[in-house]
């Protein structure tokens, strides 16, 4: 097992990806094991205390399916859109000496669409929180 182990393979054949799949396979095993251990192994001492809900220090009170705005779902949803968006701009970022003119005319369509959308969402109101 070791001299497999230690042979140099350059092309792509299941013995170059043996010392991977070893790999996951004693990750997995291992992973498994200590939960296992641990299940067995650990204290049991359920008390009152020990089941209640811990939310940073403070007294849990009321219900956690109460409803609630849509506001929060759309500031977040919003912010990935924009922030991935910005991402688009790292490629322009690093080449844009390569792309000369025609990609300065693409990122400017795509800032141009990015602030279309963005006038969009500002005159339907999805950021202002005084409801």
């Amino acid at each position: 097992m070791v001299y497999l182990l230690k042979t140099v393979v350059t092309d792509n054949t299941a013995q170059s990806f043996l010392p991977i799949g070893l790999q996951l396979v004693f990750a997995a095993g291992l992973i498994i094991a200590l939960v296992i251990l641990t299940h067995f192994l650990g204290p049991k001492r359920k008390t009152k205390d020990k089941l209640e809900n811990f939310a940073s220090g403070i007294e849990s009170h009321g219900d956690a399916r109460q409803p609630m705005a849509i506001k929060y779902f759309l500031t977040a949803i919003l912010f990935v859109l924009f922030d991935v968006e910005v991402i688009f701009f790292y490629p322009y970022a690093v080449n844009f000496k390569d792309l000369g003119w025609s990609g300065f005319y693409a990122v400017l369509m795509f800032v141009a669409f990015f602030l279309c959308g963005f006038t969009y969402i500002i005159k339907k109101g999805a950021l202002k929180w005084e409801d």
